[in-house]
């Protein structure tokens, strides 16, 4: 495992080009008043798709790439976001993956990115792919329609052990297109995630590329959340080389790994989310996946397929009419 990769240190290379070219990317800059320095990407900012980029590679911990590309769903053809990785476990769990729920008083958001491999949040996820991150500096992104306070601000300084100019926070609404961008980019790391809680060691992935169609903006957070989760779910589609010596088992695991193996898939996420009272923890957890998931295991060159993209479904969801 690569343990000398610093994701912090990366990714802060990568915020100085987003800080550099800000008013080009349509970002706002600033410092709190304990100094933290907060990039917006999208609640005043006007943010877009190549702020979205750059802001998925920072969420990635600088271990991945990231390119906007078009692709045909059904009738439609949608932008789309393409990301690849030579450390899947790393850039997706170790980095990217929205482990860190922040909150303080009425504000609350999720925390991803590499500022998360520093608190080791969540720990028993650092534990399994052997890896936390050593580094002065920190980098937070937060999926939120507004400005943190600095209560909040000092959970990152404090959890991370980082002085309030080595933090970083970045800050995303789900219902911008940063935002739909970054969400859309979380496509290789839905599947490494579900391969992972269906028993698959993510520390034998050794590839990982995925794309996923940008979720058309919503201006309602709950409508919008739902489009972003659509295109992954309905959209996505994920590509893997793994090292795996228990074939049987890698193809069940694949079997297993899409959406569709999930008892609330084949309808837009808004109304299963209506249906269950908008209660997040009565969706079955199975259905946070990729729409194909697609392993090739390179000690025998055999690849496995499971799932297919949903266009009726993905386009309802996203608003095209009929």
């Amino acid at each position: 495992m690569s343990s000398h990769l610093s994701v912090n240190r990366l990714a802060w290379k990568i915020l100085g080009s987003l800080c550099e070219k800000a008013d080009e990317l349509g970002v706002r800059v600033e410092k709190s008043n304990s100094g933290v320095l907060l990039v917006d990407c999208g609640i005043e900012a006007k943010g877009g798709f190549q702020a979205g980029k750059i802001v998925t590679e920072i969420c990635m911990g600088g271990c991945g790439k990231v390119e906007i590309t078009r692709k045909s769903y059904g009738e439609a053809e949608i932008p789309t976001v393409l990301v690849y990785t030579n450390y899947p476990a790393i850039a997706t769990l170790g980095s990217q993956f929205a482990g860190w729920q922040i909150k303080e008083g009425d504000f609350s958001a999720i925390g991803s990115g590499p500022a998360r491999a520093l608190a080791l949040k969540p720990k028993k996820l650092y534990d399994k792919i052997g890896y936390r991150d050593e580094c002065e500096k920190a980098v937070v992104v937060l999926e939120t329609e507004k400005y943190p306070p600095e209560k909040v601000l000092n959970i990152f300084i404090k959890e991370c052990g980082v002085t309030p100019e080595n933090l970083a926070v970045i800050l995303v609404p789900t219902t911008s297109l940063a935002g739909s961008v970054q969400i859309a980019g979380r496509i290789v790391e839905t599947g490494v995630h579900k391969l992972e809680r269906l028993g698959f060691d993510p520390k034998n992935i050794v590839y990982g590329f995925g794309m996923a169609p940008i979720a058309p903006i919503h201006p309602k957070f709950i409508r919008a959340m739902g489009r972003t989760n659509d295109s992954i779910l309905y959209g996505g589609t994920t590509y893997y080389v793994v090292d795996c010596e228990d074939e049987e088992m890698l193809k069940e695991a694949v079997s297993k790994a899409p959406s569709s193996a999930s008892k609330d898939y084949g309808k837009p996420f808004f109304e299963i989310f209506k249906e269950v009272g908008y209660d997040f923890y009565k969706i079955d957890p199975n259905l946070f996946a990729p729409a194909v998931v697609i392993v090739n295991n390179l000690r025998t060159g055999r690849l496995f397929k499971a799932g297919a993209i949903n266009s009726e479904v993905l386009l309802k969801s996203l608003g095209f009419e009929s």
